[in-house]
């Protein structure tokens, strides 16, 4: 039988065939799911029996086809790397340093193009597979046995905020359902104590804002959770009342006033969503304290990861990039970390000038908590399940921006994949001798997110939503798999 889009069912009324379908392992089925807590329909336990509505909705969220990964942690590197810095060596740079470029010069963000730049750092080949990295990354150098390494990614957007948001959304306009809210629409949590996307803040919002995180036209719900570093990730994850039955009367008056409004004014998704999420909310307050309790790690695990560093951004990171691995381990689908502020006049990845310093700075705050995330991934098994995203929205140019600098580059950068149905240790794509324009096997933002989707199961083409008189999805009309990468 051909697979149907799948569309959010429970936006409209259910039909009998759809009734019956999303029912087909029998009635019985659905009231011990409901005492289960929805451990049945693949979530880990809950605290109260679910609803009717979350098993049907939980029944409703499977995959298209059998998934190599369960999560995805994405790591944006926020304000785009240089890939003739970082993974792309040019040689050529080294011999024309100081010349004028001999190739046409695309028009730039700031148009304050100077002479050609060598790198700063150098290169040196790493692993079984021998894959070059620059002296940026010795602790990531030490994992490229387990990265595929794109070479040949394009943008269609040199400028931060609409750049931000096609990575984020596949539409470089605000408003669009971001990465992380399509995957929790289309697969869900699997713990329904903690929320399907979250988002770790590690001091910078992005350009464009929350709205690289957000919902869209997709259910309220579906929008990431925002957690920071720190005792508190989340404002007021401690319940006021010592006792939680005066919480939880409270959180029952609330609802049924929300559901005497949900009945006068019919299917409302800003209702719907808040009282799904005082109920989600409540339900974290027993399992976020927990979570962010790194007692239970041993030193060897903190060490890995930077905690015992010199340097507070390293730390910082690391502590995120710890967190990340708690949450998948928890069933959460889509954890993003963004860049920590490491010092004044350091702007992200956004090197325009004072290039070394900069760089320098950004590499050494996430290298080791990167590296350790992937090996302490591995040693637990969980690399095999987990999808590792590493990415900013664009590169750099390889000449310079005024004497130090480098200026925006959407027509060439490089990004990189591990852990689940990831073939390690491969190089795909190529650019020019100067870094500047992909000249063998493009691949564009559409492609990544179906590949990551694939990933995950889920065909790209029939995840759909329809909003303003048509289907919607994150891959738009595009979006071809790169199954070069894939093993």
């Amino acid at each position: 039988m051909e697979r149907k889009p799948l569309h959010h069912r429970l936006n409209r009324p259910l039909s009998r065939r759809e009734m019956l379908e999303v029912c087909r392992c029998g009635f019985g089925s659905l009231a011990f799911m409901g005492m289960m807590g929805g451990m049945a329909a693949g979530c880990k336990p809950s605290s109260r029996p679910a609803s009717p509505k979350e098993v049907l909705e939980q029944l409703a969220k499977t995959p298209h086809f059998v998934p190599k990964a369960k999560n995805v942690i994405f790591l944006y590197m926020d304000g785009g790397v240089s890939q003739v810095d970082s993974f792309d060596p040019k040689p050529r740079l080294e011999r024309e340093n100081g010349q004028d470029p001999k190739f046409k010069v695309d028009a730039t963000q700031f148009n304050d193009n100077g002479k050609i730049l060598m790198s700063p750092w150098k290169f040196k080949q790493y692993g079984e597979c021998g894959m070059p990295v620059s002296e940026l990354f010795p602790h990531i150098a030490t994992c490229v046995d387990d990265l595929a390494l794109i070479r040949s990614m394009v943008s269609n957007f040199p400028e931060h905020t609409n750049a931000n948001y096609f990575l984020h959304t596949g539409s470089g306009l605000q408003g669009r359902p971001s990465m992380g809210a399509w995957i929790n629409y289309g697969l869900g949590s699997e713990n329904s104590n903690l929320p399907g996307y979250v988002v770790l803040d590690g001091g910078l919002i992005p350009p464009g804002g929350v709205d690289n995180f957000k919902n869209g036209f997709l259910p309220a719900d579906y929008q990431a959770s925002i957690m920071k570093a720190g005792d508190e990730p989340v404002a007021n994850i401690n319940p006021y009342d010592a006792e939680g039955r005066p919480q939880r009367e409270k959180l029952d008056f609330i609802r049924e006033l929300d559901q005497s409004r949900l009945g006068a004014v019919g299917t409302a998704d800003a209702v719907e969503a808040a009282i799904s999420n005082y109920e989600l909310a409540y339900r974290m307050q027993s399992s976020v304290p927990e979570l962010t309790e790194f007692q239970a790690e041993t030193d060897a695990t903190k060490r890995l990861y930077g905690l015992f560093s010199d340097d507070p951004n390293t730390r910082n990171y690391g502590a995120q990039c710890l967190m990340a691995r708690r949450l998948v381990e928890r069933g959460v689908r889509f954890v993003e970390l963004t860049c920590p502020m490491v010092g004044r006049g350091v702007d992200r990845w956004d090197q325009h000038s004072n290039l070394k310093d900069g760089h320098e700075r950004n590499a050494h705050a996430v290298d080791q908590p990167i590296a350790g995330l992937l090996k302490d991934l591995k040693s637990r098994g969980l690399l095999e399940e987990t999808l590792v995203v590493w990415s900013g929205e664009f590169g750099r140019t390889p000449f310079a921006q005024g004497s130090d600098g480098r200026d925006h580059n959407p027509s060439a950068f490089s990004m990189w994949m591990a852990g689940a149905g990831i073939r390690g240790g491969t190089i795909y794509g190529q650019t020019d001798d100067y870094g500047y324009r992909v000249v063998e096997n493009p691949v564009s933002i559409h492609d990544l997110h179906a590949t990551i989707l694939h990933l995950l199961g889920v065909d790209h083409f029939h995840l759909t939503y329809h909003f303003g008189g048509r289907d919607f999805r994150l891959t738009d009309v595009h979006g071809n798999v790169v199954k070069s990468v894939l093993s």
